[in-house]
């Protein structure tokens, strides 16, 4: 199953760092600002803990079965037929996930920049582009993500440059003006969704060059993934203030107001471009997962006999997941949240103690 590719630790984390955050700059400020209120960039902050356990979790498992993904893991630690039927969920987990994704790209897209396209052709476009890197394997996801990471990050980053001078730092007082308990609870979406999005280094472990730095670089991303969170969230608030709970794409909403000597002006293109990168990526590994973890489920040889037929599969679910956008985030942030840290969290966490007490021991770290 591809055991020749092999990606870099600082590979991984351009994978991942994408895949998390480009849909969390776009959809989650709105999100926790309906619990935190101005308090809302304290909630990623608390969220990252999820983050951080998750990866510590898989990295574990990791090292009790080197060179195997959570698949094939699972057989081995509670039995063939339980690791099959575990086996069964996370691949249907990973293919309705990628729907969600898929859908939000389209409602995104069509919404804001091509109103009068149909939403089949913008969703058929992004996952058949992924398809093809995804057939391409591991070694071509890295690369990919290697160039369009830092590059999402610029155009982030420009993008905030030149939001400054609409920014009213005032807007984020009075600080914890209800206690800690609103961002404690706003912390819940983003842990329970988004941060439990790093179990997909289990599928990333095995294909590492330097594995014992793996651990450390998945770490350092949840690091990038707060702050680039926790800054968003900040520049947001600074600009809406109040309004932030009513604003679904506050980032989009706010590059309309740049304009800067009358020359740099209507800088929707900056998150666009973000989006497009991003949203590619993500598909990507989510697709990835799901085609290589059924081939691992089937026991085949070679997974990309399966990546156009699988892909076929997520652009229907797409469509019948949800009825629109406001559908989408309504359930992400109600009940969706509980069921992705089920899947994402709850799983993994069982097969790591099973393991644990199978082994008889505690697995030891190694060059952490």
């Amino acid at each position: 199953m591809e055991k020749k590719a092999k990606i870099s630790a600082f590979q991984l984390a351009m994978i991942m760092y994408p895949t998390i955050v480009v849909t969390a700059i776009l959809l989650l400020p709105s999100m926790i600002a309906k619990f935190a209120h101005r308090d809302m960039w304290l909630s990623p902050i608390w969220a990252a803990s999820g983050g951080v356990f998750i990866v510590w979790v898989c990295y574990r498992l990791h090292q009790l079965y080197p060179g195997q993904s959570m698949i094939q893991y699972a057989q081995h630690i509670i039995g063939r037929i339980p690791g099959k039927a575990v086996g069964v969920i996370l691949l249907l987990f990973f293919l309705q996930l990628n729907g969600y994704i898929i859908r939000e790209f389209g409602e995104f897209m069509i919404s804001l920049f091509f109103p009068k396209t149909p939403i089949l052709v913008v969703m058929g476009s992004i996952v058949l582009v992924a398809a093809y890197a995804v057939r391409g394997g591991m070694e071509v996801l890295g690369r990919c993500a290697s160039v369009f990471a830092p590059m999402v990050l610029i155009l982030f980053l420009m993008l905030l440059v030149l939001l400054i001078p609409n920014m009213k730092p005032r807007n984020w007082l009075p600080c914890l003006e209800n206690g800690i308990q609103p961002t404690l609870i706003g912390a819940i979406v983003p842990m329970g969704g988004w941060f439990g999005e790093f179990c997909l280094v289990s599928f990333l472990f095995p294909a590492l060059k330097e594995g014992e730095r793996g651990f450390k670089w998945s770490l350092l991303t949840v690091l990038f993934v707060t702050l680039t969170m926790v800054i968003t969230n900040l520049a947001t608030l600074s600009i809406y203030g109040n309004l932030m709970e009513s604003i679904h794409f506050p980032v989009i909403l706010a590059s309309r107001y740049v304009q800067l000597a009358d020359f740099i002006e209507h800088v929707e293109s900056l998150v666009m471009a973000i989006w497009i990168l991003g949203v590619f990526v993500k598909v990507s590994m989510f697709l990835y997962a799901a085609v290589v973890g059924t081939a691992e489920w089937l026991n085949l040889s070679d997974y990309r006999l399966l990546v156009l037929p699988v892909a076929l599969i997520c652009l229907p679910l797409s469509v019948w997941l949800a009825p629109n956008l406001q559908g989408l985030s309504y359930a992400i942030s109600t009940s969706g949240t509980f069921y992705y840290a089920t899947v994402q969290y709850l799983i993994p966490t069982v097969l790591l103690i099973t393991a644990m007490i199978r082994s008889g021991k505690k697995p030891k770290a190694k060059g952490v």
